[in-house]
């Protein structure tokens, strides 16, 4: 639990929490540091809209940070707002986590006008002047307190039981209650009899058989605190202080009481029952927590991997005793060039062991963060107040996917081998001597490991099949190439369709309507690595000529992709039907991904409210899931409100169309990829020329759109009449 300790101290104060508020950006302060580093504006620069509440962050109306300068570095150290001439400016400290807070102002001359001095002495506690300001230590967003001032913020009481109980792990050791004389220090607990035990006196006094053998024996740690966990904590309501929390408000994100609902800014809000969200959210924050201890034991596995690619290359020096040995039995000529070529080899060493080690810090700090966080979560989850809980829980998910998504792709895979590529050639002859350098002729020493198949990327596609396969995240061991095996598609021997070092292979010319096992390996100097699992692919059921589109019909279906959406996805109607939590816009991909072929699917749209404008169209599988669809490289869309429609692609905007979209439209897309291109429709008609061209690779069909949107997807579906009479027009094509 050391861990968490960094989670549990105050950012301003750096000791633990004594009475933590929550602030509307999620973060905490205890309540007399948040006294400390208020600061008073100036009645002109604080507008009375600018109104601050401590029930919901959507209410807050943060400062212009361009006006308020509270923690420049270039201010040499005084924290000041421009043009608020009647209040000195008052000298900085910084706490021991470096951040710069404001101390108590000296109290004034005896004679001197008096002067508003906002920061009083902590015992004094005076009430909180009009128009202070506080700015968060940790994101520094500023706001404007109202009249209840810092009562205004909620308590965090599940900090606060959390810091009490961790600090009172951390005293003295527990003692057997049974000795005695000298009591020896406690190994179990039981938790039925109450009652802490040494070995010897569980042994005498409580035996593992008869009656005692159902007790519950626990660590004496874990028993002490479930002594200390408090019965649930009836809160109360920030604004009504008489009235409990008996609901929770989905838009607001926090608990409310039934006085909010009828008389306050809750009226018209949804709520739901607080027990249900609390043990939805507790539900959600343990499956997010699961994720992440993945990662973190992928990442004490690779630190232990690291570690001896340290012992390894700290022992590796052999290469200079064959380097010594090979440059003495050269003529004096050689000698000259030896030195340089033993600098080269340190240089390697030492190059290798820096690159290693520093990724050996940046792992263990993030994994010492992970673990806090953990830590720190899981003492949150043990927590029996719902309200408590909800108030932190939005913010602790956040961090947990946030950081699970840290530890994605490329961060656990070694920057550095432990081998040294470098082989000295004495072959040459005495007049190329000056011209001796290093061969880098690296032979490895083991076979690979088995390749990993990506199935998310794998498909057929009427009579092709695509197939996509990745080396282990932890294989350190050189890949030279890959060997793709097929079967005859009827259960037959398997045949070598590629050789080569890609790790993504399109397979043509298929036998229609047959079922195919395929599998993958791995190989180098040294030999041949184990088979992949064995991947299954159907056909499609007949073969279709391209010219012949009126026969044509979509030989795919699919749904949106639950497991590579954003989180703010709301999926229904058995992953058909998608919409947002968020206002912002989110991607959600379809589940199968096109290389070959000629498909059309359509989006019904069942809900469409204030003018947002929802893009369709394809991306990649690594397009970008926080943005609208075309923001980047990866996908290309059309993106459309209620009276036109755009083109995009890498943030690039096009063809501006005239037409939009309401409810109940429907908004085509065809995928061309035998000729290359895309192409939209609004209800049937064609929506502007063709969109993009040159269309190749491995696309899936994409959606980005916020909560005001709502869509319904329909797949599997005829190529349209108006594509069939271009290309009839126009035959040639498609030939």
């Amino acid at each position: 639990m050391e861990e968490m300790e960094e989670e549990l101290k105050c950012p301003v104060c750096g000791s633990f929490y004594r009475e933590p508020i929550i602030l509307p950006c999620s973060h905490n302060i205890c309540m007399a540091c948040a006294r400390n580093i208020l600061v008073q504006t100036p009645d002109a620069e604080s507008p009375r809209s600018r109104r601050a509440s401590g029930s919901a962050a959507s209410d807050y109306d943060y400062l212009d940070l361009d006006k308020m300068s509270l923690y420049s570095e270039a201010d040499s150290g005084y924290g000041s707002y421009g043009g608020f001439a009647s209040a000195p400016t008052t000298p900085c400290q910084k706490s021991p986590n470096g951040i710069r807070v404001f101390p108590p102002a000296v109290p004034p001359p005896a004679h001197p006008q008096p002067q508003h001095h906002l920061l009083q002495h902590p015992g004094s506690l005076p009430p909180i002047p009009r128009n202070s300001c506080i700015t968060c230590p940790q994101c520094h967003r500023s706001l404007i307190l109202d009249e209840r001032g810092l009562r205004g913020f909620p308590k965090n009481r599940v900090l606060e039981g959390v810091v009490d109980r961790y600090q009172q792990s951390k005293a003295a050791a527990l003692k057997c209650q049974l000795c005695e004389k000298s009591p020896k220090e406690a190994t179990v607990m039981c938790e039925q009899c109450d009652v802490f035990y040494c070995e010897p006196c569980r042994m005498r006094c409580h035996p593992p058989r008869g009656p005692l053998a159902k007790h519950r024996l626990v660590p004496p740690a874990q028993g002490r605190v479930s002594r200390q966990l408090s019965p649930r904590k009836i809160s109360t309501c920030t604004e009504h202080e008489l009235e409990n929390h008996s609901m929770y408000c989905v838009q607001c994100k926090i608990p409310v009481c039934y006085q909010c609902l009828e008389e306050g800014r809750h009226a018209s809000h949804e709520v739901k029952a607080l027990g249900a969200m609390w043990k939805l959210h507790k539900g959600q924050l343990s499956q997010a927590l699961n994720i992440l201890s993945e990662r973190a034991k992928e990442a004490q596995e690779f630190l232990v991997q690291l570690r001896n690619m340290v012992q390894q290359i700290q022992n590796s020096v052999e290469f200079e005793a064959c380097l010594v040995a090979q440059c003495d039995a050269l003529i004096d000529a050689l000698n000259r060039r030896k030195v340089q070529l033993l600098s080269r080899v340190n240089g390697e060493h030492e190059h290798k062991l820096k690159v290693v080690r520093d990724q050996i810090a940046h792992c263990t700090v993030k994994l010492r963060q992970t673990t806090g966080l953990m830590e720190y979560c899981l003492e949150v989850i043990k927590e029996n107040d719902p309200s408590g809980f909800l108030q932190i829980s939005d913010a602790l998910i956040r961090r947990v996917h946030m950081t699970e998504s840290q530890w994605g792709k490329g961060t656990l895979t070694p920057r550095m081998t432990s081998d040294f590529d470098l082989t000295l050639d004495s072959g040459p002859l005495l007049q190329t001597i000056h011209q001796l350098d290093f061969v880098q002729m690296k032979v490895p020493s083991t076979v690979p490991a088995a390749p990993i198949l990506q199935l998310e990327e794998c498909c057929s596609n009427s009579n092709s099949a695509t197939l996509s396969w990745k080396q282990p995240p932890l294989s350190t061991v050189q890949v030279e190439g890959y060997i793709l095996e097929l079967d005859d598609g009827n259960g037959g021997q398997f045949r070598e369709v590629y050789v080569g070092k890609e790790t993504m292979c399109t397979v043509d010319g298929l036998h229609f309507n047959s079922t195919y096992n395929s599998r993958v390996k791995a190989f180098n100097k040294t030999g041949v690595s184990q088979y992949s699992q064995t991947l299954v692919l159907q056909t499609s059921e007949t073969g279709l000529n391209p010219c012949e589109l009126k026969s044509l019909g979509a030989v795919a279906w699919f749904t949106f992709d639950s497991s590579s959406a954003h989180p703010d996805i709301i999926f229904s109607n058995d992953n058909l039907t998608v919409t947002c939590s968020s206002y912002d816009d989110r991607v959600v991909l379809g589940n199968t991904g096109f290389s070959r072929g000629v498909h059309y699917w359509e989006m019904t749209v069942d809900r469409y409210d204030n003018h947002p404008d929802p893009a369709f169209g394809v991306a990649r599988i690594d397009t970008l899931k926080d943005v609208m669809l075309g923001k980047d490289d990866k996908a290309w869309a059309m993106y459309v409100d209620n009276n036109r429609s755009w083109f995009m692609h890498n943030n690039s905007h096009t063809n501006r169309t005239e037409g939009g979209i309401s409810k109940a439209c429907t908004v085509g897309v065809l995928l061309d990829l035998n000729n290359r291109i895309l192409i939209f429709s609004i209800n049937d008609e064609p929506q502007g020329p063709i969109a993009f061209e040159k269309m190749e690779g491995l696309l899936f069909p994409a959606i980005s759109l916020n909560r005001n949107v709502q869509v319904t997807l329909h797949s599997g579906l005829a190529i349209p009449e108006f594509y069939i009479q271009r290309h009839v027009e126009h035959p040639t094509s498609l030939c």
